[in-house]
């Protein structure tokens, strides 16, 4: 298996300020400034179709980090407190007992949407960024007047009323020892591939389309061929009133020139999120989509398995809640096996273990009922290097950051950063070697 950076969302704010701010930055007119907000459903004792444990009931233990940390993590956001929405990159540490930060920003884009380390042979590391108005691509590093853009891979006006680089997965994904980026981009569909050639970074366009955007992009193999398969979730503009919409998951393979062919039909739903991982661990990736609820519906987690046919794929998790835009997969409790965590907007943060069956319902836990948020941004990783995956989770509904870590089997959990709620989006979470950092 490669070495994957896997994905890393704040309930819409109300005011005119900061809905004038969502129309640049959030992912569209359509989804940013609704003529009416979408009702919120109820959030039910037990989920729907689900078998479930009980839910934490006013918070959970405090957990307390080490005093230092080898490394910190990289938040992509996008920051309203001043009015019109501004880029930050905030670079979070650990060091001498307190969690600090220190931020950058990108004066050419409104947005980050994705921010995460880039390394390939003969390439010193550095960070790579993805922003918005203007859609670009940079790759940053530290200097004598601290973290700066050294090169822009790429930046593209793609005709449209946006232009986001809107999601990136990096993987030797042709299979010659360099490191490729995989990029989708809203609102014109462009799936393209940048990889280092002989004269420097090339781009090439995969395919592109007027209306769908992409939201999301995966890499992993479910055959098990050894070829890397790129995965993305176009879909038409956003809606958010509970609305149909349709929506498909499709497949790139881009070292046979192959693509895109359809994976997932979604049929009147859609997803923003997937998550190509081997969970279950029988040693083969399988897809992962979170498809949102239309009409008072209910979430839904869909697995697929190499062969599947679009139409098929099995539900493993059914949640009362209309969207979840991040799940991430890790080992929290130590026990040798993955969990599967959706972040879902309004219900809170769930944690989904397999039983006997993979491919059968799966266990949920709602692990923490105070969390939310548009985005809801989480990831599995292990900051401190034990072997054991931390979980943090970006509640922009309460503008905290969490750190959840499993003490004797039972998870606690601590606030690592904060500051106002609902003034920001949170768009991705990535763990950086502090190393990299200025």
């Amino acid at each position: 298996m490669f070495h994957r950076f896997t994905l890393v969302r704040s309930a819409l704010a109300r005011s005119a300020a900061v809905a004038t701010a969502l129309t640049l930055a959030a992912c569209g007119s359509q989804e940013a400034a609704p003529d009416k907000p979408a009702p919120k459903p109820a959030t039910p004792e037990r989920a729907a179709a689900v078998p479930e444990k009980a839910a934490p009931a006013s918070g959970l233990p405090a957990g307390t980090s080490p005093d230092s940390l080898p490394q910190g993590l990289l938040l992509a956001l996008a920051s309203f407190e001043g009015g019109a929405p501004a880029s930050e990159l905030v670079m979070l540490v650990r060091e001498g007992g307190a969690w600090t930060p220190s931020v950058v920003a990108d004066d050419e884009s409104n947005v980050f949407h994705k921010a995460m380390v880039y390394e390939t042979p003969g390439v010193e590391p550095g960070i790579l960024t993805l922003g918005g108005s203007a859609a670009a691509v940079k790759l940053w590093r530290k200097g004598d007047e601290g973290l700066a853009p050294i090169e822009t891979l790429w930046m593209k006006d793609f005709g449209g009323k946006f232009s986001r680089m809107r999601d990136a997965e990096i993987a030797d994904i042709y299979g010659d020892g360099t490191t490729a980026i995989a990029v989708a981009t809203h609102d014109q569909g462009v799936m393209a591939v940048i990889r280092p050639g002989a004269e420097g970074f090339e781009v090439e366009e995969l395919a592109t389309a007027p209306m769908p955007w992409i939201h999301e992009v995966e890499i992993g193999d479910l055959d098990g061929d050894g070829v890397l398969e790129v995965y993305a979730t176009p879909s038409n503009p956003n809606r958010l009133d509970g609305s149909h919409q349709e929506g498909t998951v499709v497949r790139y393979v881009p070292a046979k020139g192959v693509g895109p062919e359809p994976v997932a039909d979604l049929g009147k739903r859609h997803a923003k999120e997937i998550l190509v991982e081997d969970v279950d661990g029988d040693g083969r990736d399988e897809l992962y989509v979170s498809i949102e609820a239309a009409e008072g519906g209910d979430l839904e987690v869909r697995r697929y398995d190499a062969g599947d046919a679009p139409d098929s794929g099995v539900a493993i998790a059914t949640l009362r809640d209309p969207m979840a835009r991040f799940l991430t997969a890790g080992d929290g409790d130590g026990d040798g096996k993955k969990e599967l965590v959706v972040a879902a907007k309004d219900s809170g943060v769930w944690l989904l273990r397999p039983g006997a069956d993979p491919r059968g319902t799966w266990e949920a836990t709602l692990l923490d009922k105070e969390s939310g948020g548009f985005e809801h941004a989480s990831i599995f990783t292990d900051l401190d290097g034990d072997g054991v995956d931390e979980l943090y989770v970006a509640s922009d509904t309460h503008g905290e950051l969490r750190r959840y870590v499993w003490v004797d089997g039972a998870p606690t959990r601590e606030v690592i950063y904060s500051r106002p709620p609902k003034k920001f989006f949170t768009w991705n979470l990535m763990p950086v070697d502090r190393a990299l950092l200025p």
